[in-house]
């Protein structure tokens, strides 16, 4: 009873300071990225040939402050992307706040960032626009998988602020926790030990008409591939060849299925592949000249 208490409390005090940082929060969806937010971009450039009518860029915050940026679909209810600045990271993951969504996606409220579902089963004011719970509640065989992963980030804000639905996508579980779960590791690794300065990252994913249903309506679009890529400007010449050829950029990708396996492969192909499957244009591009220019590197 006393741990049940305690919980109960820590939840409390965190919520509390999410609404006090809330009040000082600005507008945080539109069709252009927020200024503040242009720091999670590699040159403040967001991937090019991604534009929509109806994809949204949230600047994702919590307690006042920016923590990435999303651009998300609120026809499919999941993110086309995460952008966020890699955080040297232990690899934990945070598990005592509550997960979240974006009351601007709906138009429940003017409030400028992320707020935990309320506890009442009050989700139907703001389904039109984006995943809730529900949705994901009676899945068989998916997971809630983050895009921006809170094993990527150190802070305890910036890990709390990955909790959230729009940074959400269904995952088969086996692929969720094996393949994928291994390759975040593995990047996280490279870039917690040879990467000398900022880091970016964008997680996105493809679609192709699957979809989790509720109440007879498709709800929430299963993507087909997850895909990833960095760009670590600065990084160390002296690592060893088998990591410093995936240096300073480079992608993964990975079929979302049960007995699949990701890849890991140059920006270029990456890019190529996503022309061929998906809907970017001719001129689609995740990181400004590739990641390769201006050459600025530690040797």
């Amino acid at each position: 009873m006393m741990a049940v208490r305690q919980a109960t409390l820590s939840w409390q005090l965190w919520l509390l300071g999410v609404l006090v940082g809330v009040r000082e929060a600005q507008g945080s969806v539109g069709v252009r990225v927020s200024p503040d937010c242009g720091v999670f971009l590699y040159q403040a450039h967001p991937p090019a040939g991604l534009q929509h009518p109806t994809l949204r860029y949230i600047c994702q915050r919590l307690r006042g402050q920016p923590r990435y940026l999303t651009l998300y679909d609120p026809l499919d209810r999941i993110p086309v992307y995460s952008a966020y600045t890699f955080k040297p990271s232990d690899g934990l993951k945070r598990a005592d706040v509550p997960w979240m969504f974006e009351p601007q996606l709906s138009g429940v409220s003017d409030l400028g960032e992320m707020q935990p579902f309320p506890q009442e089963e009050v989700h139907r004011r703001f389904e039109d626009g984006q995943a809730v719970l529900e949705d994901y509640s009676n899945t068989v065989g998916f997971e809630r998988g983050q895009l921006n992963p809170d094993l990527h980030q150190a802070d305890p804000d910036d890990k709390a602020a990955t909790y959230t639905l729009t940074n959400v996508v269904p995952q088969v579980w086996e692929f969720s926790s094996g393949p994928w779960s291994q390759q975040e590791n593995r990047v996280r690794q490279r870039l917690n030990n040879y990467c000398r300065g900022s880091a970016y990252i964008v997680t996105g994913v493809t679609t192709s008409g699957l979809a989790i249903r509720r109440r007879g309506s498709a709800r929430v679009a299963v993507p087909t591939y997850l895909w990833s890529a960095y760009c670590c400007p600065r990084y160390d010449h002296n690592a060893p060849l088998a990591e410093r050829s995936k240096l300073p950029v480079f992608a993964s990708l990975g079929l979302n299925q049960r007995d699949s396996h990701v890849s890991e492969l140059t920006i270029t192909d990456l890019q190529d592949f996503l022309k061929r499957v998906t809907f970017v244009s001719r001129h689609f591009q995740i990181f400004q000249e590739d990641c390769l220019t201006p050459p600025s590197s530690l040797r």
